[in-house]
């Protein structure tokens, strides 16, 4: 074969190789994380040379109590719990796919099972301080092929701050989708299949979660924590009914949902 031939030959094998390997690192490109907490609230957050990798704390900064707060995936994935009573507590891992992993300490509890499949928005626990910790925050981390890597959401890389109060943070995840967003307030309530206290049980919230409100209608009248109401919201997500006194909102009566 001519040297000129040859070379031609090996430049061209050498490209293909080069786009061979190439490909998989393109397959990694990051999810378009969001923050890990509900749509609409405004969180601070902090870093201190004891966090492992390139974690940030996050706590409340819009007047709203951090512990009890639902966090939310910040991707869509696979979620496992997992327990660290000696450092992060209660906490979950998911994996998004192509190397990357989110993980969520410190929980007070947990929203979903472990192994289970989760959407970007979705709550899958409910902040706490659980393990090591000195007050109620979510330790938030982004990790790569099991590296930690600065965090970025929406595309955006946030600042690494020592101290709470320099920086802030809105959420927009979990504000799309169908009905009006709400957070309820209270545990152990009841989601049935219809608005009656005798419908069938859907499941019941353990704390403050984040609900999507399709519409409300009249059904039975409840009395609790000191409130009587007979209106029922009907939920996106977990599908069924709730009385609208857990609803956090002080109208007995959604304002801007419709009626059922």
């Amino acid at each position: 074969m001519p040297p000129r031939k040859f070379l031609a030959v090996l430049a061209a094998l050498l490209l293909g190789a080069a786009t061979l390997v190439a490909a998989p690192l393109q397959a990694q490109a990051a999810p378009n994380f969001k923050a890990p907490f509900p749509c609409g609230q405004r969180w601070t957050y902090s870093h201190h040379s004891g966090e492992v990798r390139r974690a940030l704390d996050f706590i409340r900064s819009d007047g709203g109590t951090t512990g009890g707060t639902p966090v939310l995936a910040s991707a869509g994935g696979t979620a496992y719990r997992f327990s660290q009573p000696s450092g992060a507590g209660n906490y979950i891992a998911i994996e998004h796919g192509g190397g990357w992993k989110t993980y969520y300490f410190h929980l007070s509890a947990y929203s979903v099972a472990n192994g289970q499949v989760v959407s970007q928005g979705q709550q899958i626990g409910v902040t706490g301080t659980t393990g090591a910790s000195t007050g109620p925050h979510i330790h938030y981390e982004q990790l790569l092929n099991g590296v930690g890597q600065n965090i970025v959401i929406n595309g955006s890389g946030l600042a690494y701050p020592g101290s709470y109060g320099s920086y802030h943070l809105t959420s927009d995840n979990g504000c799309g989708g169908p009905g009006k967003p709400f957070m309820t307030w209270g545990s152990d309530v009841a989601v049935r299949t219809d608005a009656k206290l005798s419908a069938g049980l859907v499941t019941r919230l353990a704390g403050p979660t984040s609900v999507r409100v399709l519409c409300q209608k009249q059904g039975d009248t409840v009395t609790a924590e000191g409130y009587t109401n007979n209106w029922w919201a009907k939920l996106a997500s977990p599908a069924g009914f709730m009385t609208n006194i857990y609803i956090d909102d002080p109208n007995a009566k959604l304002p801007g949902v419709p009626d059922c």
